[in-house]
């Protein structure tokens, strides 16, 4: 299974955690200007996005794609092609505008356009859209090789540029949220720009900003970082022995989770939900890319450690204790019928407030 996260795209604008006095706001956009340009040089000839752990795919496997197919998908480009296929259906005789924010190298974005093409659906254009043109160059590339640019566009902008071409049926956003500073101002744009009978479908993170854990989550994790032995924590991403884990704020250096906790708080403001699956906290850490690689799916202490470890996780998220860190999600302006939800795990429960809220 095929499942992108964290490091794979990149679109977002100058916003409010970059703000400051009148006095600062040279420096502030300095660092700004700094860090995107960081990131965009990064992503320039950043191609493998998907170099995910086996043990990751174990792990998802075995637990997530279960979870999933009780709600007719797999993966989540199936979910975004469920959603495309019904917006197609329902208006079959005009054509539909799909909107990818934040689309990087298109790649999932052309494999969409694939599936929709050999189901018989064609009567739609999916326009990528992000900051970085060289990204974009090479989606187009791609179109033109698999022979599916016809039913695709590519637009080159930031957020506070950005002028939407249509009413879009449907608007994806892939693990690009989570790069976003500028998150009130785009889903205001979404949400002005999303047809009446639309959705607004996403697979992306919902947890501590910089993927750091939460105090609560690090008082479930500890214990189980303390079994493992040295060999299990080299961090592959900052190349480094963590013999005491570092709770690493991965924004620090760029975008990366720039504003994750903000996301699904806004989201429930700003739209109602069709469908929503949340999952996963305390898991991420040790099948994610920095320690994830250390793990062996083929050895059985290994698998047995992260079967552990997901059984601890879904306890401690569905009684509360923990918030999920991921969300699969379809939304609408208006509600429309009753949001699908795996078990209690509603939007509204799922959302872990910074303390100030939670007294």
């Amino acid at each position: 299974m095929e499942f992108r996260q964290t490091i794979s795209r990149v679109w977002a604008g100058l916003g409010n955690r970059l703000r400051g006095h009148s006095s600062d706001k040279t420096d502030q956009t300095r660092e700004y200007q700094e860090r995107m340009a960081k990131e965009v040089e990064f992503f320039k000839s950043y191609e493998n996005v998907h170099d995910l752990p086996g043990i990751f795919h174990y792990w998802s496997n075995k637990y997530l794609v279960p979870k999933y197919r009780q709600f007719g998908f797999d993966n989540p480009k199936q979910f975004f092609a469920m959603y495309m296929q019904r917006a197609c259906r329902n208006f079959q005789n005009e054509t539909c505008h799909f909107l990818s924010v934040g689309s990087g190298n298109c790649d999932v974005e052309v494999e969409l356009v694939e599936v929709l093409l050999q189901s018989g659906v064609d009567n739609f254009v999916l326009e990528c859209l992000d900051i970085n043109q060289a990204m974009l160059d090479r989606g187009r590339a791609l179109a033109q090789e698999r022979t599916v640019a016809e039913n695709m566009s590519f637009s080159n902008s930031d957020i506070n540029s950005w002028r939407p071409k249509h009413k879009y049926h449907i608007v994806m956003a892939n693990q690009s949220l989570h790069h976003f500073v500028e998150l009130e101002v785009l889903f205001d744009k979404i949400y002005q720009t999303l047809h009446p009978h639309g959705y607004f479908v996403t697979d992306d993170m919902i947890g501590r900003n910089g993927h750091m854990r939460w105090p609560e989550a690090l008082a479930v994790f500890h214990p189980l970082w303390k079994e493992l032995p040295e060999r299990y924590k080299y961090n592959h991403q900052l190349r480094r022995v963590e013999i005491e884990f570092d709770n690493w704020d991965c924004s620090k250096e760029a975008f990366e989770g720039i504003r994750s906790q903000d996301i699904l708080p806004l989201l429930i403001k700003k739209f109602h939900f069709d469908l929503f699956v949340a999952f996963a906290n305390i898991v991420d850490v040790f099948v994610d890319r920095s320690f994830g690689h250390n793990f062996d799916p083929n050895n059985e202490w290994d698998r047995n450690f992260i079967d552990r470890v997901y059984a601890l996780d879904e306890l401690n998220i569905e009684n509360g204790t923990v918030k999920p860190t991921h969300m699969t999600a379809a939304m609408t302006k208006q509600a429309r019928s009753q949001t699908i939800i795996y078990k209690h795990l509603s939007p509204e429960f799922c959302v872990r407030w910074p303390e100030e809220k939670q007294a």
